[in-house]
């Protein structure tokens, strides 16, 4: 795959506030609504015990296939810079991340993700086609025999497929299409990233005439379809080349269907960006109303606690009182009695308690001690339950229920305004006015 690359120059990164896409606009402010420091929802679930992550302001496009199979010259084509190396020998022999951003500069493993040596990151100002909302992950060229890679490549492209968006499988023709590394490990990304493979006959211009191509995709296919999951119908290998003016080709060259394939895999995201931030504003709205409630719960569990701890106090300390009260009822003379209660109290306290006395002095001297003790024991079992009974479970303050009461206003008025708001935006990309009424 080789053709000729428009450059570029960086001074690009001063109009590019001035050229965002709608969608890139959309999604921007989404990863905006969830990480903002103050008011993002993130920070606001984390308040009430949800876990959230940000959406991702970009998809990710892997390309994988056996060495010089045309992966870097199709990156450069697509951003139409001269990022990747590319030629008949191994070019990429690690993981490279490509990216816009607002100048032009290449990172090496440790300043992309401080683990590698072997990752590297090139990040250029092109605006062209959707390259503003794609990462581009161009993978090491894979090939049988005793090539040693520094590190384990296919593991490194399994755990990578499981967080890319989209992964084109480049086969090209010049006999390295049947690799069998790179047929063990599309077999490998089938079983769980099925959906996101995309399989392209690169360099088809080269594969000779008509009858060539044919017999070297029939060979692939063939080769493919050997394999128990990958053998599906309704099969697609698209042929596409780089095309290149000095060089013109009557091969027919699929290369703008990958194009419109990565832009639907664009327009999926948006709208599952927006789908994903009502589900996550639900979720907020959910825990919040259940920590309201499960705080009145709670406050209505405590004040019956308290009540139920000092009804029982209260029956703790009376047999104590009352067997005090008797006590020193009964030391003390009928005229004292009657300057302290008066002749109404001491006619009620006959009428009570003189009933009581009795019966209590009636009974033996070992009864007697062994109620009194019974009854000191059953004081003692009261005030146990009592204070038992006054524990009770923490509630939110004032001001805490006031702070996610505005959350909520938050969520529900402006959140869902603004993500309103933007899905009309994206739909008037595809729709007009008045279809949306």
């Amino acid at each position: 795959m080789s053709g000729k690359i428009k450059s570029r120059s960086a001074a690009n990164a001063d109009s590019i506030s001035a050229s965002v896409s709608c969608d890139e606009r959309i999604l921007r402010d989404c990863h905006q609504m969830y990480t903002d420091p103050d008011s993002g929802l993130i920070t606001i679930a984390q308040s009430v015990g949800v876990t959230l992550l940000p959406p991702r302001k970009k998809i990710t496009v892997m390309l994988i296939g056996n060495h010089s199979a045309g992966k870097s010259s199709f990156v450069n084509w697509y951003v139409e810079e001269h990022i990747q190396r590319t030629g008949v020998a191994i070019e990429t022999q690690g993981f490279s991340f490509v990216t816009s951003g607002r100048k032009r500069e290449s990172l090496t493993g440790n300043a992309t993700n401080r683990v590698s040596e072997y990752l590297g990151t090139e990040i250029c100002t092109s605006r062209q086609k959707r390259f503003s909302l794609v990462t581009f992950v161009d993978t090491p060229g894979l090939v049988d025999g005793d090539m040693k890679y520094p590190f384990d490549v296919d593991q490194a492209i399994l755990w990578l497929g499981e967080l890319c968006d989209l992964i084109l499988v480049f086969f090209d023709p010049m006999g390295q299409a049947l690799c069998k590394r790179t047929l063990n490990i599309v077999e490998k990304l089938n079983e769980k990233q099925g959906d996101r493979l995309r399989f392209y006959l690169s360099k088809a211009d080269e594969a000779g005439g008509e009858s060539d191509r044919q017999r070297v995709m029939m060979q692939i296919v063939q080769e493919l379809c050997k394999r128990p999951g990958l053998n599906k119908c309704g099969f697609d290998m698209p042929t596409i080349y780089v095309p290149n003016p000095n060089k013109p080709s009557r091969c027919v060259n699929q290369i703008e269907e990958v194009c419109r394939t990565i832009e639907k895999t664009i327009n999926q995201t948006v709208q599952n960006t927006l789908n994903s931030l009502e589900k996550d504003c639900n979720l907020i709205t959910e825990g919040i109303t259940e920590t309201l409630h499960n705080d009145r719960q709670c406050s209505v569990e405590n004040r019956r606690s308290r009540f139920k701890g000092c009804l029982l106090g209260m029956l703790g300390f009376t047999v104590p009182l009352l067997l005090l009260a008797t006590l020193v009822l009964g030391s003390l003379s009928k005229d004292v009695l009657v300057l302290m209660l008066g002749d109404s109290g001491i006619e009620a306290l006959t009428l009570y308690v003189v009933p009581a006395v009795k019966a209590f002095e009636s009974l033996s001297a070992e009864v007697q001690l062994y109620s009194c003790a019974g009854l000191v024991l059953l004081s003692f079992i009261f005030l146990l339950i009592a204070r038992f009974s006054f524990r009770t479970k923490p509630t939110l303050s004032g001001k805490q229920k006031r702070q996610l009461q505005q959350k909520l206003e938050y969520v529900q008025e402006v959140v869902k305004t603004k993500k309103k708001n933007l899905y009309e935006v994206y739909l008037r990309q595809s729709v007009g006015d008045q279809d949306m009424i």
